[in-house]
């Protein structure tokens, strides 16, 4: 019996797949090379925003017009767990209908597409299998505290839910040991980490203090630096962003801080139920850089949220120059069943958000590639992902440029390279 996973959306999933593909290989399955050949076809679906919808459903249909005769179709992820009963009722091609923790396995009785049982498997900790690349993404918990205006993930992933230090660690040596140097840590809000377990699983909503008390999040990210080369930290909460995390952070060699920031101007952060402003996210970025001055910073935005004004597209901006960011990433907002924007008045309409966006996107594009035209001449150590192809601290994998180097390195080296030549987000290098 062979499997496919299509997997869309976020790293989170990404994880979710590797582990749904190590849970079926023990169940007797083996990989397919493609749709067409496999016996179980899985695609592990995106909810977070409209256009994330409407690119799993596209993906559904054409995996049903791939997939051979008898093969079964199996949908699963958050719009599985979000959209289930409406999904299978508008999805006849489809054999299963699976949430989070359900079996994918389709029984040869006929069945109704979707039943709620008691998950039978926690995916969190479920074994996967070997990294097929040199670096793998860790998802250390599930699941948020937070409850952003624009965000629908805590109705469908719950309230945070943190793995221990020893189920992360083992996940780590056991990647480590399959040849990875390089270990991506990622969770919906990773500095507020290990909170929820002191809570004693009561998941009410958490700020992290800028200062004053422990973060759990640091003694974790030291332990994993012992295991691995590199740790790297995605989805940060700025408040989440303490001097001790930022010392942390720069100690393990790869100062890299993706910083979820979503906008600039205070009163429009204060409407999504978010902290900070441009002024605090400055503060921080200038603290950082007075420590390491080659730390690399990378955010995302989102645009047209509802009531935003031109005096907030100014002060985003004005930010985004002060900022000097290398890497950022702009979205137009998507109004989201059970959240607190889906009915707030003074919506801005979708052509205007767009223009938003390509201003701003222009503006940081030019930041960004002005940042990649100065390391050239310097000297970095590359991690090479794949033939001809690596990565310094700078870059994070799947999401930032890369670094293009001699087809004849070998995949998993970390290679001392010089920067001969920028072009765009991506440069070039050579073995010294």
């Amino acid at each position: 019996m062979r499997y496919w996973i299509e997997t869309l959306g976020c790293p989170k999933n990404h994880v979710d797949s590797e582990k749904l593909a190590g849970l079926l290989q023990t169940q007797g399955y083996d990989l397919a090379t493609s749709p067409e050949e496999a016996d179980l076809v899985v695609a592990n679906t995106c909810a977070f925003i409209e256009a994330a919808r409407e690119e799993s459903i596209e993906t559904v249909l054409l995996l049903a017009d791939q997939k051979q005769h008898g093969a079964r179709l199996v949908v699963t992820g958050c719009m599985a767990e979000r959209y289930g009963e409406e999904l299978a009722a508008a999805l006849p091609e489809v054999d299963l209908v699976a949430g989070f923790g359900e079996s994918l396995i389709v029984p040869s009785t006929p069945v109704a597409l979707r039943t709620r049982a008691t998950p039978s498997f926690d995916l969190l900790n479920l074994p996967r299998p070997k990294s097929a690349t040199p670096w793998a993404y860790v998802k250390i918990a599930e699941g948020c505290d937070r409850r952003c205006g624009f965000c629908a993930i805590p109705t469908f992933r719950g309230d945070q839910r943190s793995r221990s230090n020893e189920e992360i660690l083992a996940e780590a040596r056991a990647l480590v040991q399959g040849g990875v140097k390089e270990l991506v840590l990622i969770a919906q809000d990773l500095a507020s980490w290990g909170h929820d377990r002191r809570r004693a699983g009561r998941g009410e909503a958490v700020e992290v203090l800028d200062e004053g008390g422990t973060q759990p999040l640091i003694e974790l990210t030291k332990a994993l630096g012992r295991e691995v080369e590199r740790v790297r930290l995605l989805y940060l909460y700025p408040s989440g962003l303490t001097s001790g995390l930022i010392e942390t952070i720069i100690e393990t060699g790869v100062p890299y801080f993706d910083l979820s920031l979503q906008h600039a101007s205070r009163p429009l952060l204060r409407a999504m139920r978010r902290w900070g402003d441009a002024d605090r996210f400055l503060e921080r970025i200038e603290a950082i850089r007075r420590s390491e001055p080659d730390a690399t910073f990378r955010s995302s935005f989102i645009l047209g949220y509802p009531g935003e004004t031109e005096d907030d597209q100014r002060a985003l901006l004005e930010f985004i120059d002060a900022a000097q960011l290398d890497w950022a990433g702009f979205f137009t907002f998507s109004s989201e069943e059970g959240t607190l924007a889906h009915g707030l008045v003074n919506q801005v309409p979708h052509e205007l958000a767009l223009e938003r966006l390509r201003e701003v996107s222009e503006r940081q594009d030019a930041i960004t590639a002005r940042r990649r035209d100065a390391l050239v001449g310097t000297r970095q150590r590359l991690l090479i992902d794949g033939p001809g192809v690596g990565r310094s601290v700078r870059e994070c994998p799947e999401i930032d440029g890369v670094v293009m180097v001699d087809s004849s390195l070998s995949v998993g080296e970390m290679v001392e390279c010089q920067i001969v030549a920028s072009c765009g987000t991506d440069l070039e290098g050579v073995k010294v």
